[in-house]
């Protein structure tokens, strides 16, 4: 009996252990967080890429506990505030920080 109790509080710390392993941090995800901001990117590439006025080659997107960093040159101020907009219209997106620049002429 005191084996089975002792093997029994060896597997729920070993299970905990496992679980604040793939807990978040501020500075680090988790494992499904990683996974919701990877779909969440790819959506707002996707989205970038099917809009017409936008060179979505030049424009890069990272997205960390549903904030999306826009970044990269694009030819006016219009071009930054589409990228922007088409950004906040996915779903999950928390919020946007544009760090796109323009293009020296």
């Amino acid at each position: 009996m005191k084996q089975f109790k002792m093997m029994f509080s060896f597997m729920w710390i070993a299970i905990f252990a496992v679980m604040l392993g793939c807990a978040s941090t501020a500075k680090k995800e988790g494992t499904g967080e990683y996974i919701d901001d990877s779909v969440i990117t790819t959506k707002v590439k996707a989205a970038v890429l099917n809009e017409p006025t936008l060179k979505s080659a030049e424009i890069n997107v990272e997205t960390f506990k549903g904030v999306v960093q826009l970044s990269g040159f694009v030819n006016s101020q219009e071009d930054i505030a589409k990228a922007a907009s088409v950004a906040k219209g996915i779903k999950g997106v928390t919020s946007v920080k544009n760090d796109m620049r323009l293009k020296a002429k």
